[in-house]
């Protein structure tokens, strides 16, 4: 299986190990990155802290990495800096990304 995709983001580790992880999106999907705001696309307002309690699970669910919130269906790849530099590769850009099953015997 071969296939087009644009690379949508790169980022560090968070744990500061020598890894980036590079997130992959269709090219009919993809949208450049905006700023975001830290609590998801659209912030809520509460009138009451009771109202804001019964809202809780829908606001952490719009949290991005979050109980499920901001998951996606791109695929996203962690290499080591090395593999990276080497690739050269930069947000927008499209590539190729291909899988291919290894035939192995007596295992």
């Amino acid at each position: 299986m071969k296939r087009e995709f644009i690379v949508a983001r790169i980022e560090a580790s968070q744990d500061g190990s020598p890894y980036v992880y590079v997130t992959f999106n269709d090219p009919k999907d993809y949208k450049p990155d905006r700023p975001t705001n830290p609590f998801g696309q659209n912030t809520m307002a509460f009138s009451s802290i009771e109202d804001m309690m019964k809202n809780m699970p829908k606001v952490i669910a719009n949290m991005p990495g979050m109980f499920g919130g901001g998951l996606t269906d791109t695929p996203i790849m962690k290499m080591s800096m090395k593999e990276y530099q080497d690739m050269g590769i930069k947000v927008g850009e499209k590539v190729t990304i291909e899988i291919q099953k290894i035939e192995s015997s007596g295992i």
